[in-house]
C-alpha cells in the first residue's frame, strides 16, 4: 500500500493569513468554515493524488505486478510504517493539539519555542532510527518477506516461488530499504511544518507539499532509472509506441527500480523544503534548542506515547498482511498496493482534507466550548459521509474499468487488472469508516484522551488477524483487503460510540439521517453506473479510448444522478458545499 498542487490563493490573498507577528500574544485568526478550509485542502490534495496515480501508472507500466514492484513495495513500507508512527500519525495529532493550545494560551513566543523543541527532538531521534534501519535492513526485510506460522496458523494457499527470483526480490528490497530510510526524517519534518501552518490557518501550501513528493518521485525516479538502466527503460517505452510488450529483462528491471527508489528520496526532500518559506512567512525561526523537560514538550510526549502504541497496532496489521501476501506468491503484494492507491485517493481528497481542516478548530473549541466542539465534529462527519459513501459505491461498481484504464499498459496485464480490481472491491468496503476515523481519533486527542483510541487500535490486531486467517484460504489476497476494511469499520463504530458517551451526545439523529439519505442516493447512482458501464464497451470497445469513454461517461452520469437524488432527498451538506462555491464565485466576480 504505497503512498503520495498548485498553491491556492489562501496564503496570498486571505487577510487572515498575515504574519503571526501581527497578532498579539494569545490571539489567533478566526477559524474559517470547515467546508471552505476542507475545500482548499481537497483541491490541493486532489492534484497530489492525481500525480500519485500517474506515479503508480509509471510503476505499473515499467514493472507490472512482478518481482521488482513487490520488492519496492516492501522496501518503501518500512520507512512508511515508521512515518505513520512518528510523523503523520501520533506526532502530528499530538503536536497540532499542543501547539494550538500553547498559541492560544501563551502566545507566539512559547508556540515557536515548542515547534523548535519538537523539530530538534525529531532530528536527533529519527536520525538514530534511520541509521539502525540501514544497518539492520537485511533482517527487517527477511522478517517481512518470509511468512512464518502466525500463532499456529498456516496458509494452505502458499505458492512456491522461483528460488532465484525470490532471492533477487530479497536483495532488491534490502538495497531499496537502505536507500529510502532517510525518507522517514524528511517526511517527519514536513509533518511538523504542516501542523504549524495549518494552525496558522494556512492550508494551501502544506496540502500542496505532497505534489512535490510526486514530482520528485516521477521525474527524479525516471531520470535515475534511465541512468542506471537505459536499455530497459528504452525497450519498454518503445514497446508501448509499437503496441508490443517488451520481453522481461530481469537484471534491467532490477537496476531501474533502484532508480525509482532514489526518486522517492528526492521527492521526500522536496516535500519538506517547499514549506520552509511559508514557515518563515508566519514568523517561525529555527533555534538550536533541545529539552525534554519543557512543559509543552512533555505534553506532546504524553499525548504521543499512547498514540504511538495505538498507531503501532495499525503497523502490526500491515506487517502481518504483508507477510501473508508474500506467502501467496509473486504479484499479490503489488495487486494489493495498486488497489489501495485508488482507496487513498478519496481518503486523501475527502477524509484527510476534512480532518486537516477540523483538527485546529476542534483543538481550540475543546478548551472552553464543548457545544462548538460537538457541532464541529458532527458537521465534519456528515460531510465525510456525503463525500465518501458515493465514492465507496462507485469504486465497487467500476473497479475493473477503473483499474484497466489506469494501470493496464506496458507490463501490467489483463490478469493483473482482474486481481487488483477484486482487491479494490474489498478495500472499498471500509473507505467511509477509514475517512471517519481521521476525524474521530484526533477528536479524542483534542480532548486529551489518548487511552480510548489506543485500546481500540490494539483490539484491531485481533480483528485483522481473525478476518485474514479465517478467509485467506478461500479468498486469497482479497482476504487481506477485507481484513483492513473490517478493522476500519470496527474501529469507527467503537470510536463513535465512546466519543458520543464522552460528549453526552453527538447530534446522532442528524448523522443517521445524513447516512441514510446519502446511502440511498449512492445506491441509485451505483445502479446507474453499473448499467452504463456494462453496455458501453459493446459500443466503444476495450482499447484505451474506449476505457476512457466508459469510465468518464459512467462517472459523470453517476455524479449527476447522485447530485439530483441527494437534492431531492434534501441532503443538507450538499447545500452547504454549493453555498461555499457560490460565495467564492461571487467574491471572484466582485473582484473583477
Amino acid at each position: 500500500m504505497s503512498s503520495t498542487e498548485t498553491t491556492t490563493d489562501s496564503d496570498s490573498q486571505n487577510p487572515q493569513s498575515v504574519s503571526a507577528d501581527r497578532h498579539p500574544a494569545g490571539h489567533t485568526p478566526q477559524p474559517k468554515s470547515i467546508a471552505r478550509s476542507a475545500g482548499i485542502v481537497s483541491l490541493a490534495v486532489m492534484g497530489s493524488r492525481v500525480l500519485g496515480l500517474v506515479r503508480e501508472q509509471i510503476f505499473a507500466f515499467y514493472f507490472g505486478a512482478g518481482f521488482a514492484n513487490d520488492a519496492f513495495v516492501v522496501a518503501f513500507r518500512i520507512p512508511n510504517l515508521l512515518r505513520d508512527l512518528f510523523a503523520e500519525g501520533a506526532l502530528s495529532s499530538a503536536f497540532v493539539t499542543t501547539f494550538s493550545q500553547t498559541l492560544k494560551q501563551k502566545g507566539d513566543r512559547d508556540a515557536w519555542r515548542l515547534a523548535n523543541l519538537v523539530s530538534n527532538a525529531q532530528i536527533v531521534v529519527l536520525s538514530l532510527l534511520v541509521i539502525l534501519g540501514i544497518i539492520f535492513a537485511p533482517q527487517i526485510v527477511d522478517w517481512m518477506m518470509h511468512p512464518p506460522e502466525l500463532f499456529g496458523f498456516t496458509m494452505q494457499a502458499v505458492k512456491l516461488r522461483d528460488p532465484a527470483r525470490a532471492a533477487l526480490t530479497m536483495q532488491l528490497a534490502v538495497t531499496m530499504t537502505r536507500i529510502m530510510f532517510p525518507f522517514l526524517l524528511m517526511i517527519s519534518l514536513a509533518a511538523v511544518a504542516m501542523g504549524v501552518l495549518n494552525t496558522k490557518d494556512r492550508f494551501g501550501v502544506p496540502a500542496s507539499a505532497s505534489t512535490l513528493f510526486n514530482v520528485g518521485s516521477i521525474f527524479g525516479g525516471l531520470g535515475m532509472a534511465y541512468l542506471l538502466s537505459p536499455g530497459y527503460i528504452t525497450a519498454v517505452t518503445v514497446g508501448l509506441l509499437h503496441g508490443q510488450k517488451a520481453p522481461l529483462d530481469v537484471e534491467g528491471a532490477a537496476r531501474a527500480i533502484v532508480g525509482m527508489a532514489i526518486g522517492t528520496l528526492i521527492g521526500g526532500l522536496l516535500q519538506w523544503l517547499i514549506q520552509v518559506p511559508s514557515l518563515r512567512a508566519v514568523g517561525y525561526r529555527w533555534q538550536p534548542i533541545l529539552s525534554f523537560r519543557d512543559e509543552g514538550m512533555r505534553q506532546v510526549l504524553r499525548l504521543m506515547a499512547p498514540a504511538i502504541v495505538g498507531a503501532s497496532a495499525v503497523q502490526v496489521n500491515v506487517v502481518i498482511n504483508t507477510t501473508l501476501a508474500a506467502g501467496l506468491g509473486e504479484g499479490a503484494i503489488s495487486w494489493l498496493g495498486y488497489a489501495f492507491r485508488l482507496i487513498l485517493f478519496p481518503i486523501g481528497v475527502f477524509g484527510v482534507a476534512i480532518s486537516t481542516a477540523t483538527l485546529p478548530v476542534a483543538s481550540r473549541a475543546a478548551l472552553d466550548d464543548l457545544d462548538k466542539f460537538r457541532h464541529t465534529i458532527a458537521s465534519s462527519l456528515r460531510l465525510t459521509l456525503l463525500l465518501n459513501i458515493p465514492s465507496t459505491i462507485g469504486l465497487m461498481v467500476l473497479s475493473q474499468p477503473i483499474i484497466a484504464l489506469i494501470y493496464q499498459h506496458g507490463r501490467f496485464t489483463a490478469d493483473d487488472t482482474r486481481q487488483a480490481a477484486s482487491a479494490l472491491v474489498y478495500y472499498a468496503i471500509g473507505l467511509t469508516a477509514y475517512s471517519a476515523i481521521k476525524i474521530l481519533a484526533p477528536a479524542f486527542y483534542a480532548l486529551k484522551d489518548t487511552r480510548i483510541p489506543m485500546v481500540i487500535s490494539l483490539l484491531s490486531i485481533v480483528t485483522n488477524y481473525l478476518v485474514a486467517t479465517l478467509t485467506i484460504n478461500y479468498f486469497g489476497h482479497r482476504a487481506l483487503a477485507l481484513s483492513i476494511s473490517a478493522v476500519a469499520v470496527v474501529n469507527c463504530i467503537l470510536l463513535l460510540f465512546f466519543l458520543r458517551r464522552k460528549l453526552g451526545g453527538l447530534e446522532g439523529g442528524s448523522i443517521a439521517t445524513s447516512f441514510s439519505k446519502v446511502l440511498a442516493a449512492s445506491l441509485v447512482m451505483g445502479a446507474a453506473c453499473w448499467f452504463i458501464s456494462q453496455r458501453l464497451p459493446l459500443l466503444v470497445g476495450d482499447r484505451l479510448i474506449g476505457r476512457l469513454i466508459n469510465v468518464g461517461v459512467s462517472v459523470a452520469l453517476g455524479a449527476l444522478i447522485f447530485s439530483l437524488t441527494a437534492k431531492l432527498l434534501r441532503v443538507g451538506e450538499l447545500e452547504q458545499i454549493a453555498a461555499v462555491i457560490q460565495r467564492r464565485l461571487r467574491r471572484k466576480t466582485s473582484r473583477r
